[in-house]
């Protein structure tokens, strides 16, 4: 069973649509498609094999102000930097159209992962094919201090990076056999305490468990980094990685930079294809 892993980074995840471009056109489908937070708010995209949908996303909403900007967190029906209903609602339903019915035939299965705001565990739901309000990809994508909770049956929830930045190990241990995991960050990258720590740490007060991942979660982050490191020397799996850092901001909007950056990614994919056939066939 082949497992697609696709880590979150914000504008970072445009590398990783344009290497999921790559797999489409090379007809490499998962099996498994498990995206945390940016990873899976594109990565549905590649489920319901919609090629080329994810540039025109980034080139004609994600850079204009109506998808992003702080002034949406003043309005309090959406209290977040990005538009929610606009984004996650209208893009999808009125504008650039997501086929649910390619989604609902997807024979893989589609994971979100999030972090359950009280409890801070990760929880790794299926996607539903047919919710066009798209709640687990707000979920997912839910930042701390730039989402509210997103609230879904009764639970609240954060991104699900915060709790499990690079699922792999969910992947594995659902059985996949072969597994090509999609990261945002340059080879050699050892993540630091977030800059704002103190203020998230401030604002999540009440939810200690949570508070506790925010506190470890760049030791968690730089082991799993490890992990996954020993696994792709051993052949177990395929890593694709920017090979120098990508200097985008987390919230980009310099069309310029995103189109270089999401070719660079296609590029990545397209000279990679041999050594990944050769892994998938071994």
């Amino acid at each position: 069973m082949l497992g697609l892993v696709v880590e979150g980074g914000a504008s970072r995840t445009v590398y990783s649509c344009g290497v999921m471009e790559a797999l489409m056109e090379q007809n490499i489908r998962a099996d498994y498609f498990i995206g945390v937070s940016a990873g899976i708010a594109f990565g549905v995209s590649y489920c319901s094999g919609q090629k080329d949908r994810n540039r025109k996303l980034i080139n004609d909403y994600y850079v204009t102000s109506k998808y992003s900007g702080v002034h949406h967190m003043l309005d309090p029906h959406n209290r977040s930097f990005f538009n929610l209903d606009y984004d996650f609602r209208d893009i999808p339903n009125k504008h650039l159209f997501f086929d649910y019915k390619a989604f609902a035939d997807f024979k893989g299965r589609c994971i979100s992962v999030l972090t359950d705001l009280e409890t801070g565990k990760a929880v790794y739901p299926d996607m539903p094919r047919d919710d066009k309000d798209f709640k687990h990809l707000r979920a997912s994508c839910a930042l701390p201090l730039l989402f509210p909770p997103i609230e879904i049956d009764g639970r609240k929830y954060m991104d699900g990076g915060i709790a499990d930045s690079i699922p792999f190990r969910q992947a594995l241990d659902e059985g996949c056999d072969k597994v090509i995991v999609i990261l945002t960050r340059q080879r050699g990258y050892v993540k630091a305490d977030e800059k704002a720590q103190w203020l998230i740490l401030h604002a999540f007060r009440d939810y200690p468990e949570f508070c506790e991942l925010i506190k470890t979660r760049a030791e968690r982050y730089n082991k799993q980094l490890e992990e996954l490191t020993k696994l792709r020397n051993e052949g177990k799996v395929f890593v694709f990685y920017p090979k120098k850092e990508l200097l985008v901001s987390r919230t980009e909007k310099d069309i310029a930079k995103l189109n270089r950056l999401y070719d660079y990614g296609y590029r990545h994919g397209m000279w990679a294809e041999d050594r990944l056939k050769e892994y998938l066939e071994r």
